[in-house]
C-alpha cells in the first residue's frame, strides 16, 4: 500500500505516478468503524470490478483543529498511523492523506471535485450518506453525485443500523467508551477500542503492595473512556498479555488537582519494560473508580478486579 501525502493544489494524477484509474473513499474516518468498513469496501469492490486502484482519501489534522479557533481539543479515536493500518487490511492499494489547511477549506465543492478528484483521475467515488465537503461543509453526498457526472460514478453508502436503529457513528463510538460501554463500542469499531503509549516511571506504589503497573504516556490525545478499572489486554512485541488497568485519578494517594491516568497490571509478568511502545485494548468494563480507606483495602480490591479480569479474559 502506497500513502501519499498532499495539499491544495494538488499534482496531477500522472505527477503522482498514478497509471490507472482510481476508486475512491473520501471521509475522516476517525475509529474506522463498521460503517467506515463499508463505505471503504465498496470502493475496493469497484476498483477489482473495474481494473482500477483502489484508494481512501482522509484529513489530516481533523477539521475541528483548524477551524475550531482555539475553542476544540481534538481527543481521536484512531491515529493516523492505526488508521492507515487499517485500510491497508481492508485492501486498499492507496492512502491520500489531505493536508487540511485554511486553504483546503476554503475551496467550494465544484472545486473540490474538478481540482482534486479529476486532478487524481478519480472514476469512482465511495461517500456515507452523511458526507459532506467543500467549504463550510456546503456539499453533500448527492451534490457529489451530481458534480461528478458523467465521469465519476458516486455510491453513497447507506447508514449501518445496529441494536434498537441505532446506526453506527464515531460520536456513537465516542458516547459508549465515555460511558464505559465497552461491549457497544466493541461491537461498533468490529474490534476492541485500543490505546498506544509509552510505559514512563510511576510513583512506584504499585510494585510496593505487590501489584507493579505499566504506567502509560499515551502517543496521541486519544478518546478518554470512562474513569475506572477495565480487563485489557497489552501488546508488546507482537505478544498479547492479560491484564488489568485503571484509568483514573488514583484518589488514594493523591490530593490536590490532577489529571487522569492509565496504568495496567499485566498478569505473570515481570520484565522491565520501561521505555517500550505498548498497545492496550479495552476488553470489558469492570467497576467505576473509587476511593478507598485504607491499603489492606485497596490491595483486597485490586485482588478482586484480577480476578475478574482473569475470567473474563479467559473467554475473549
Amino acid at each position: 500500500m502506497e500513502i501519499i501525502h498532499l495539499s491544495y493544489p494538488i499534482n496531477k494524477a500522472a505527477e503522482l505516478g498514478l497509471n490507472a484509474g482510481v476508486s475512491i473513499a473520501i471521509g475522516h474516518f476517525d475509529g474506522v468503524h463498521r460503517g467506515h468498513q463499508n463505505v471503504i469496501s465498496e470502493a475496493v469492490k469497484q476498483a477489482r470490478i473495474h481494473g482500477l486502484q483502489s484508494a481512501v482519501m482522509t484529513f489530516h489534522p481533523h477539521p475541528r483543529e483548524v477551524l475550531g479557533r482555539g475553542k476544540h481539543y481534538y481527543q481521536c479515536l484512531t491515529p493516523l498511523e492505526r488508521k492507515t493500518e487499517l485500510f491497508r487490511m481492508l485492501g486498499v492499494d492507496i492512502v491520500f492523506v489531505m493536508d487540511f489547511d485554511q486553504s483546503l477549506s476554503a475551496v467550494p465543492p465544484d472545486r473540490f471535485v474538478n481540482d482534486i478528484l479529476r486532478g487524481l483521475g478519480v472514476s469512482h467515488a465511495s461517500v456515507g450518506f452523511d458526507f459532506t465537503f467543500g467549504h463550510r461543509g456546503a456539499g453533500t453526498a448527492e451534490l457529489l453525485a451530481e458534480l461528478g457526472a458523467p465521469d465519476i460514478d458516486v455510491h453513497i453508502v447507506e447508514p449501518l443500523l445496529v441494536k434498537q436503529g441505532f446506526k453506527v457513528s464515531s460520536t456513537y463510538t465516542r458516547e459508549a467508551l465515555e460511558n464505559g460501554d465497552i461491549a457497544t463500542a466493541t461491537d461498533l469499531l468490529g474490534r476492541p477500542y485500543e490505546v498506544t503509549g509509552t510505559v514512563v516511571h510511576g510513583d512506584g506504589r504499585g510494585r510496593t503492595i505487590g501489584f507493579p503497573t505499566a504506567n502509560l504516556q499515551l502517543h496521541h490525545a486519544y478518546v478518554a473512556p470512562r474513569l475506572g478499572v477495565y480487563a485489557v489486554k497489552v501488546w508488546m512485541d507482537g505478544a498479547s498479555y492479560n491484564g488489568v488497568l485503571n484509568h483514573g485519578m488514583k484518589p488514594t494517594f493523591n490530593k490536590g488537582e490532577i489529571v487522569p491516568v492509565m496504568e495496567a497490571h499485566v498478569f505473570q509478568f515481570d520484565k522491565d519494560i520501561y521505555g517500550k511502545s505498548i498497545t492496550v485494548q479495552f476488553m470489558a468494563f469492570i467497576r467505576p473508580e473509587q476511593k478507598f480507606g485504607s491499603i489492606d483495602e485497596l490491595i483486597g480490591q485490586i485482588r478482586s478486579d484480577s480476578k475478574v479480569a482473569e475470567e473474563i479474559l479467559a473467554t475473549s
